[in-house]
């Protein structure tokens, strides 16, 4: 796995056996002001994928990070590109502006190491590569591409502070906008400083996300025959890992991190506008999660847009996103989930600062 950070469009110095930030507007930093003390550095991590655009900026602490700076915005870059199998102009404009605005957070927090990376919709579409172009010439960053098992190792590393200690097993999903990852997670490794690292024992990454699965099927009017009929479509996805991998769900917890969970987790808190802080964290019992699931099918369209937790923008996709979950719990039957409001960008960092001996190693 390549572990080098593709940052911004190339410079001929390095740091950390990563490049430089030239950003293409402004002269670069001499070396002592790109190297400074280990706590003053500040790093950045940017997730592009199929539906979402993130960014966390941070510096290190002792046993972990202080988040300095954050950008969250649906751009939904994989739309139509299921059944296209390109990324619409619509679709690319909407990125470049989120980007553009990423690329000046990174500036004016004086980044000096990032890993800026994209998932499954540059992965599927035939104009990836150009797309990848423009972001290069238009914007002035590089964009790493990540294969699917990449993908499942930083979510499992953004989210291993949440697993339960005393747990044997953890099941991990993350329900992206074109794929979803599942990850068998052992007890996490012992690490004398930062986070600790997980122990993956097997992952598979399932070709289906919230947007692909709401093109095909729809996501407006979702009744329950529809529902299921995406249900059993995942279910079939899911079927021989679950066959090989699956455990008994004593002293076993699912740990779920994804628009999906967290949208659940808002509804069923009852919240009048989203609260990271209630939310990343907060357990729900096998039960609330089904309460919720049938909440949001008795919901209209039209009540689903007026919820602080959903809104507009996953309106039309917070069911696609069920159905998966609906399948991986058929299939991984447990009595306890614990919801993250993490993944992939926190797991960037601490890859970075580990790898920068921020902290021992596990």
């Amino acid at each position: 796995m390549d572990d080098e950070v593709r940052g911004l469009a190339p410079g001929p110095a390095r740091v950390q056996g990563h490049r430089r930030f030239p950003w293409g507007r402004r002269a670069p930093r001499n070396e002592a002001e790109l190297a400074p003390d280990v706590l003053s550095r500040t790093y950045a991590a940017l997730d592009l994928g199929t539906n979402n655009c993130r960014l966390l900026v941070a510096r290190p602490t002792a046993d972990s990070f202080r988040v300095i700076d954050a950008f969250s915005r649906i751009i939904r870059l994989g739309e139509g590109v299921s059944s296209s199998g390109t990324l619409s102009e619509a679709a690319i404009a909407r990125a470049l502006e989120a980007l553009r605005i990423c690329r000046d957070k990174m500036v004016n927090r004086g980044v000096t190491r990032a890993r800026l990376i994209a998932t499954e919709a540059c992965r599927a579409a035939g104009n990836g590569p150009e797309f990848l172009a423009r972001v290069h010439d238009q914007v002035g960053i590089e964009l790493e591409v990540v294969d699917r098992e990449t993908e499942a190792l930083l979510a499992a590393t953004g989210c291993t502070p949440l697993i339960d200690p005393t747990a044997h097993e953890v099941l991990l999903f993350d329900i992206g906008g074109g794929s979803s990852e599942l990850v068998r997670l052992g007890r996490p490794l012992p690490a004398e400083g930062g986070p600790p690292a997980p122990k993956i024992r097997a992952w598979i990454s399932l070709p289906v996300g919230v947007v692909t699965l709401a093109e095909r099927h729809g996501g407006i009017r979702v009744d329950r025959h529809l529902f299921e009929t995406m249900v059993q479509e995942v279910a079939e996805l899911i079927g021989g890992f679950a066959a090989r991998h699956g455990v008994s769900a004593i002293d076993m917890h699912m740990l779920g991190t994804s628009g999906t969970v967290t949208t659940i987790a808002g509804v069923h808190l009852g919240l009048k506008r989203y609260d990271r802080r209630q939310v990343d964290g907060c357990w729900m019992s096998e039960g609330e999660v089904t309460a919720v699931v049938e909440q949001l099918l008795a919901m209209s369209y039209e009540d689903r847009v007026a919820n602080a937790c959903i809104g507009r923008e996953r309106a039309d996709l917070v069911l696609a996103g069920c159905a998966i979950l609906e399948a991986i719990r058929r299939a991984f039957p447990c009595a306890r989930l614990r919801v993250a409001d993490r993944g992939l960008r926190e797991g960037m960092l601490v890859q970075m600062m580990r790898d920068d001996g921020m902290w021992n190693a596990p």
